[in-house]
């Protein structure tokens, strides 16, 4: 049993690496990316602190700020993706669909910040939904799937020479004792 599991194990974990090498690179590489987001402001831009005054800019101030930087190319609220509303820092991320990123005063509705954010793409190409749902679940779910099966029988692989000089220990141990 032993030899024959010993034996899957290598078998499983060479086919298994091979099989999931460049869908585990792209999870790897954007999993590193995302873990310094905060960090990197090519990443993620950083968050623009204000006074956190009593917040009087309304909803139309912010579509009128959106429309106001070219590079958002915002014409209506359907190119908006979503507004994050942060008033302990005195601002609103207005997130726009084509991945521009727009910080706005909550006072009075100016453009403080207009990057262009790339996290939200590198998450989309960390789970697989960049490329459709389908490949996310019948492509990236497997591939975590067998990354778990490869890291199990790496263990095994990894312990099972010390269990068997532990075995072969314990085996000389008695006859020693009665020599």
């Amino acid at each position: 049993m032993s030899l024959d599991l010993k034996r899957n194990s290598r078998k499983w974990h060479r086919w298994g690496a091979i099989l999931t090498a460049l869908p585990m690179l792209l999870v790897i590489v954007s999993g590193l990316l995302l873990q310094v987001k905060k960090q990197s402001s090519w990443v993620q831009p950083p968050t623009i602190k204000l006074d956190a005054a009593e917040p009087s800019a309304d909803w139309q101030q912010f579509l009128e700020a959106a429309r106001s930087v070219p590079a958002a190319e915002v014409t209506g609220w359907d190119d908006i993706d979503r507004i994050d509303v942060r008033p302990s820092k005195g601002i609103a991320k207005i997130q726009c669909k084509n991945r521009w990123e727009l910080q706005v005063d909550l006072r009075n509705g100016d453009v403080v910040s207009s990057n262009y954010r790339r996290s939200d793409l590198i998450e989309s190409l960390h789970d697989g939904s960049f490329f459709s749902d389908a490949a996310k679940l019948w492509l990236f779910l497997p591939n975590g799937i067998v990354l778990l099966v490869l890291w199990c029988s790496g263990l095994y692989l990894w312990f099972l020479p010390i269990l068997v000089r532990r075995n072969k220990r314990r085996k000389q141990s008695p006859t020693e004792t009665q020599s």
